[in-house]
């Protein structure tokens, strides 16, 4: 029976035999877990918007979200950047005019149809 050679190590432990492997495989690591930490902030973003729409226009959770998406497509702008601007507008803050014609447009829309 033959031993086995540095490179047939198992992908999990390369980084016996390869410390450079280790610091690939950490930095791949750290970059995924800052876009899902990064993920989960802008979701909860999102969800915080959507309250203010249902509470304020009496929008089902749907209609919130479509009405997020579509200002947010119309004006080529990041959802979760709308979101916030909807959140600023709720705690006091001015909506940048743009996004509030858009905003009342399309919850006009819903409220329409």
């Amino acid at each position: 029976m033959t031993q086995p050679r540095e490179h047939d190590a198992p992908p999990h432990l390369a980084w016996e035999t390869n410390p450079s492997a280790l610091d690939s495989r950490l930095a791949r690591l750290e970059e995924e877990n800052a876009q899902l930490r990064q993920a989960v902030e802008s979701h909860a973003v999102v969800d915080q918007a959507l309250g203010v729409l249902m509470a304020v226009w009496r929008l089902p959770p749907t209609d919130g979200w479509d009405v997020l998406r579509e200002v947010s497509q119309h004006l080529n702008t990041k959802l979760s950047s709308v979101a916030e601007h909807v959140i600023g507008w709720a705690l006091g803050q001015p909506m940048p005019t743009q996004v509030r014609q858009e905003l009342q447009e399309r919850v006009s829309q819903r409220k329409g149809a």
